[in-house]
């Protein structure tokens, strides 16, 4: 297949581009850098199936024609980076959104639009399935990401409605391995650095609010199989363990081997007190399910950032 990706440069973006080229498609990448990095395709140059191309989403583009797949990536998605880029956010959520929909359907491809576990907010549901509709504060610091993905599932539902465009919907939960930026405000890369740095962890609150961690290379199978499939609802890719802060905090320091202790904040707002997925339609309509435990999907992710941080 020829195949786009927009937010190609992007941690998860960057890692479908890898997957893509090892299945043997051809790929085009968007991106605009403002949050990607080139470097996360470096290893790329060089490979004739592959083409990185500048550009910011919510410009038309047309610079080329004839793709199977458009998999819709752009988008800040770390608290700094939304939280600096509220409007951007907002933009790339709708105004980019259309654009990349709008290529899939001149070119009769199949659209994937990753989208988020924030659309659930902060859930009064736990686990929470695709048919829960969310407790999201629409005017909340978070709102600019939670509501970009919002209207991005919603738009994407209005071109399969209105022109029969084959859409699938990926709602990611809390994805982590290689190639997450160091300083992106998220929990694990924060905890990551901090322990191989030897610094306190810092830990919002209590420390009891949980997140459910998913390991990119699984992440990335459950987005190819959904684009496969027939299914053009909602489905949640994301692991089923809870975990809470505190709890991971300690696991890092465990497999770091460091015991620099824990510094304590205070709560941002609107910050989820629970998150887990209900996975029982992906493993039913896809046959999948995390195959990475949390301990080895860590380690990995350290020995990574050992290395990048030199």
């Amino acid at each position: 297949m020829r195949v786009l990706v927009s937010g190609g440069a992007g941690f998860i973006g960057s890692h479908l581009c890898d997957r893509l080229l090892a299945d043997r498609h051809e790929v085009v990448a968007l991106d605009n850098l403002s949050t990607g990095r080139a470097e996360n395709l470096q290893h790329l140059r060089g490979c004739r199936s592959f083409r990185l191309l500048i550009h910011d989403v919510c410009e038309p583009f047309k610079e080329c024609r004839g793709f199977d797949a458009v998999f819709s990536l752009a988008s800040p998605a770390s608290p700094k980076d939304y939280l600096d880029r509220p409007i951007e956010t907002l933009l790339a959520g709708s105004v980019g959104t259309r654009n990349m929909l709008e290529v899939a359907r001149k070119d009769a491809a199949v659209f994937v639009q990753a989208s988020t576990s924030e659309s659930y907010g902060d859930p009064l549901v736990h686990p929470q399935p695709e048919t829960y509709w969310g407790n999201v504060n629409p005017v909340g610091p978070r709102a600019v990401y939670d509501e970009s993905k919002r209207f991005a599932e919603a738009l994407t539902m209005a071109y399969h409605d209105r022109y029969g465009l084959e859409t699938r919907l990926a709602r990611l939960f809390n994805t982590y391995g290689p190639r997450m930026k160091a300083d992106d405000g998220r929990v694990l890369p924060g905890f990551l650095v901090q322990a191989l740095r030897g610094e306190p962890l810092t830990v919002f609150g209590d420390g009891l609010q949980t997140r459910s961690f998913c390991y990119v290379s699984d992440t990335i199978e459950g987005l190819m199989r959904l684009a496969v499939s027939s299914e053009p609802s909602p489905v949640n890719i994301g692991s089923p363990r809870e975990v809470t802060v505190l709890e991971l905090a300690r696991k890092v320091q465990r497999l770091a081997e460091t015991e620099c202790g824990i510094l304590r904040l205070p709560l941002p707002q609107d910050d989820p007190r629970r998150r887990q997925p209900d996975i029982g339609k992906a493993r039913r309509v896809l046959d999948w399910e995390p195959q990475v435990s949390l301990d080895d999907g860590l380690r990995k992710a350290l020995d990574w950032f050992r290395t990048a941080l030199g």
